[in-house]
């Protein structure tokens, strides 16, 4: 946060009501990085906006969508507004972007955990949650790609007793997203919650996406603060 984001946030909090505040502070004591969502090439709007309704739900804030073949669009009817609370990155920038993924959540020291129904690395009752895991969806005919199962850290698995195969991938997300943040909660090891600065940070985009005329609002700040006005680059030489 900048100083100007800091007073910024002062000066947007006076046009919402206190009881958005309290909400806001209510949803923030469970929001979490601790957990977070790849989806690869996931081209059912339906099945992957319902996975970001489970996201929101259970408190975890960030998505990855991974857009190898098929770019991904959100459903409004399915995902009833939980996007404007979420943080959405997409990877599209190359053919195929799951190593790009990879390596950026690597390098935000995130494990990487493959959802496979056919590997016994860990359940969600025993999947190490003492480091960042990112949890990582396929496709619904497909699956993951072999890159992505053999380059994640772990696998998972969710126990099925029927005859059928696999769950589908918004079943397997809210599944397993509802037991490890319910793990989440009931540690007492595991620094899970947000850092105050992380905190802050969403109560301005929140509070800038609760608001209708949020850019009549800021044009008024900067009006009123000039001190946080960029200075312009002069070259002297």
């Amino acid at each position: 946060m900048t100083a100007r984001d800091t007073a910024l946030l002062e000066f947007l909090s006076q046009f919402i009501t206190e009881e958005r505040k309290q909400r806001f502070e209510e949803v923030l004591s469970f929001r979490t990085r601790q957990v977070t969502v790849v989806l690869e090439d996931i081209f059912q709007p339906h099945n992957a906006s319902a996975v970001l309704r489970s996201c929101e739900l259970c408190g975890v804030q960030d998505i990855h969508v991974v857009e190898n073949n098929y770019q991904y669009d959100v459903n409004p009817d399915v995902v009833m507004g939980s996007t404007k609370w979420l943080n959405l990155y997409r990877y599209n920038r190359i053919g195929f972007n799951t190593p790009v993924a990879f390596e950026q959540l690597h390098a935000k020291g995130y494990k990487i955990v493959a959802t496979c129904p056919h590997r016994d690395d860990f359940t969600p009752d025993t999947l190490p949650l003492d480091q960042p895991v990112a949890l990582v969806f396929g496709t619904e005919k497909l699956g993951l790609t072999d890159f992505a199962v053999e380059n994640a850290d772990m696998h998972v698995r969710i126990p099925m007793f029927g005859f059928t195969e696999s769950y589908n991938i918004s079943v397997s997300a809210a599944l397993l997203l509802y037991s490890l943040t319910n793990r989440l909660h009931a540690s007492t090891d595991i620094e899970w919650h947000l850092p105050e600065e992380e905190k802050n940070q969403l109560r301005l985009e929140w509070t800038r996406r609760t608001l209708s005329r949020v850019r009549q609002y800021e044009r008024k700040f900067d009006a009123l603060h000039p001190e946080f006005a960029e200075v312009p680059y002069i070259n002297k030489e």
